[in-house]
């Protein structure tokens, strides 16, 4: 009877909280939140990808690294002996090698130019024997009994070429890129068959183009030379 009594005295609020641990409390088991099960699964997963990492790292050892292989020759390249500004040059190249990239590339001669590669500039004028070539349109290995001139050889800064140095005096150039292509035809003009005219100037070198538009200054250093010649 005691027990009895005390069991039909418990409080309403004892009795709420038992109903409510029944009905939260799983009949397996206490219950896996989804953010904490993702959680112990997201930390399994760096464990289980960590070990193997640290592992080969580990082993990797410059023994084990793998060494640069050695540069092998061009299997295409041909021998060819090039003289320029007098000097012969014994050298390898591809044989598709344009005479431009040969001299700036293989003799370290930059200051024949690059412009548009085309042959339509003049910026990479050179004389192939005496004669103005656009070199970007001729082989390297076209030329191996030829003598070639670079703007190098026409004149160096403590000793000017007088086109060099007319074109200095009268401002024929701005950004400077198409100049030596400019004075290499300008030179040849000197010993071609041009009339006295400035228009005659204009015509023998119509296919040197400069993007600044010095033209006025280009042909009056020409035909200063040209007057005193």
């Amino acid at each position: 009877m005691a027990n009895e009594t005390i069991e039909s005295h418990d409080t309403p609020e004892t009795a709420s909280a038992e109903t409510s641990s029944k009905a939260t409390t799983p009949p397996n088991g206490p219950r896996v939140s989804r953010r904490s099960f993702l959680s112990h699964l997201g930390a399994a997963g760096i464990v289980a990808t960590t070990a193997p990492v640290l592992a080969s790292a580990g082993t990797l050892t410059p023994q084990t690294a793998p060494a640069p292989e050695a540069p092998t020759a061009d299997p295409s390249a041909v021998p060819l002996i090039l003289t320029v500004n007098g000097q012969k040059h014994s050298l390898r190249i591809d044989p598709r090698t344009s005479l431009l990239d040969c001299l700036r590339e293989n003799l370290d001669l930059p200051g024949t130019k690059k412009g548009c590669d085309h042959g339509q500039c003049g910026a990479c004028t050179v004389h192939v024997n005496g004669r103005r070539v656009n070199s970007c349109l001729s082989f390297a290995v076209m030329h191996p009994n030829d003598e070639i001139t670079t703007i190098e050889g026409i004149g160096q800064p403590d000793h000017l070429h007088p086109m060099q140095a007319s074109f200095v005096a009268h401002d024929a150039y701005q950004c400077g890129y198409c100049t030596s292509g400019q004075i290499m035809s300008a030179v040849a003009v000197l010993k071609e068959p041009v009339g006295p005219t400035d228009a005659d100037v204009k015509q023998a070198m119509y296919g040197n183009i400069c993007r600044c538009g010095a033209y006025p200054n280009i042909v009056a250093a020409v035909q200063h030379v040209r007057n005193q010649a």
